[in-house]
């Protein structure tokens, strides 16, 4: 969605674009930084590296840029001056059933609507591809994403032991959805 562009501050620009592989290595900062400050305290250090090692390296943030189908509608990145503040990636998981899977923003850029502008981009582009209602999975406990998406008109369907963890961990995750 070229030339999506939110007036932040009164300094500052942020425009939100498709990535491109220029901006692989901006996207696994900001989500491996975002992660970190979400989750640091809430899951054991294992998990959390088991997590970023997973989702967060070079090859596969590479490869998801680079693939665009009905299921994964590709990377979104807010830049800022060419750099990137925040990311976000989704796609459909049923019939006019969308999804975000990822968004993530620089830590210490929290608060300036980036967010808010990833959101709303990535929202208009799952509505032009006919999708009614959309999703998103939030740990329990993230008290920077929850309250967010409630503020988004998301609201709690149910929760879920995240497979990806050990017995020991027992990682749970509350699934939203609202009408788009």
């Amino acid at each position: 969605m070229e030339g999506y562009v939110a007036q932040e501050k009164k300094t500052s620009q942020i425009q939100v674009v498709r990535a491109d592989i220029s901006h692989v290595e901006g996207i696994a900062q900001v989500c491996m930084d975002g992660w970190l400050a979400t989750y640091d305290g809430l899951h054991s250090q294992e998990y959390i590296d088991r997590v970023i090692e997973e989702y967060y390296n070079y090859e596969r943030i590479h490869k998801e840029v680079l693939t665009n189908d009905e299921n994964w509608y590709g990377w979104y990145v807010a830049l800022e001056n060419g750099q990137v503040v925040g990311a976000i990636g989704g796609g459909t998981t049923g019939e006019k059933c969308g999804e975000i899977f990822v968004l993530y923003l620089d830590p210490n850029r929290r608060r300036e609507g980036i967010g808010t502008l990833l959101v709303d981009c990535f929202t208009e582009i799952q509505k032009e591809k006919g999708i009614l209602g959309q999703w998103v999975s939030v740990a329990k406990g993230n008290e920077k994403g929850i309250p967010f998406y409630e503020a988004k008109g998301f609201v709690k369907q149910f929760e879920r032991q995240d497979l990806g963890s050990t017995e020991e961990e027992q990682a749970v995750y509350y699934r939203y959805c609202r009408n788009i």
